[in-house]
């Protein structure tokens, strides 16, 4: 980034800015025509309060902001309300309060799905940064709660007609669990290339011994991979 932004989870002494805040979520909903729900007052405080936002500040003055929300029992949990004021946009400062929204996310709720739905191809790439991925809309919450947050835009009669499986939005998901298992795999491609190149050269040679060695590389490997 060109500037020195102070990224940080938003507590009390940022409460100075919500209403800045709110009119950067508003003005960024009309210049998108979709993609952002409108918020309250109260709404943004609560979060604030209860450590679930991110907040971006250069020399004190107000530069983006993002709020995290847990839904069907924790089960799952969105960033939302992604914003960066226009006079900081092109800097990367979006890609950076998102990474730290996502770990605050992973931090609070290790074992939730995190999801999102957005337009925006900006977000859309860096979601896959993350390790998100282009989900169905089935695929995330039921919470009728986050869907009736969907009210507020205007392509809201599209989600309606589509009983909730169609949008201008795409959908992407975080699944802790799947990614913890593609890490083992990516994680035992180095170690198996290893183990084969060992097995080749110790299985050479004295092949009374052939058995316990291949018995022994196989529960090496069944230890790499649990």
């Amino acid at each position: 980034m060109n500037n020195d932004f102070n990224i940080e989870v938003a507590n009390e002494s940022h409460l100075k800015y919500v209403d800045e805040i709110l009119n950067t979520i508003a003005d960024a909903a009309k210049v998108r025509g979709t993609g952002i729900a409108k918020r309250s007052p109260g709404y943004i405080i609560q979060k604030i309060n209860e450590g679930k936002a991110i907040i971006a500040l250069l020399d004190k003055s107000f530069a983006g902001f993002c709020y995290i929300e847990s839904w069907g029992h924790d089960r799952f949990v969105a960033n939302s309300g992604l914003i960066v004021v226009d006079q900081y946009r092109g800097q990367g400062l979006a890609k950076a309060i998102k990474s730290k929204a996502f770990e605050l996310s992973r931090k609070k709720f290790p074992n939730s799905k995190l999801f999102g739905l957005t337009t925006g191809l900006a977000v859309m790439k860096i979601n896959s940064e993350l390790g998100y991925k282009p989900v169905t809309f089935s695929e995330l919450t039921d919470d009728e709660l986050f869907w009736k947050g969907c009210q507020s835009c205007v392509n809201y009669d599209i989600l309606v007609r589509t009983n909730r499986r169609h949008c201008l939005c795409t959908g992407m998901l975080y699944d802790p669990a799947k990614a913890q298992g593609q890490e083992k795999e990516k994680s035992f491609g180095v170690y198996g290339r290893w183990l084969r190149f060992k097995q080749s050269v110790f299985l050479k040679g004295n092949k009374k011994k052939d058995n316990n060695k291949v018995s022994y590389f196989k529960r090496l490997q069944t230890k790499l991979i649990s």
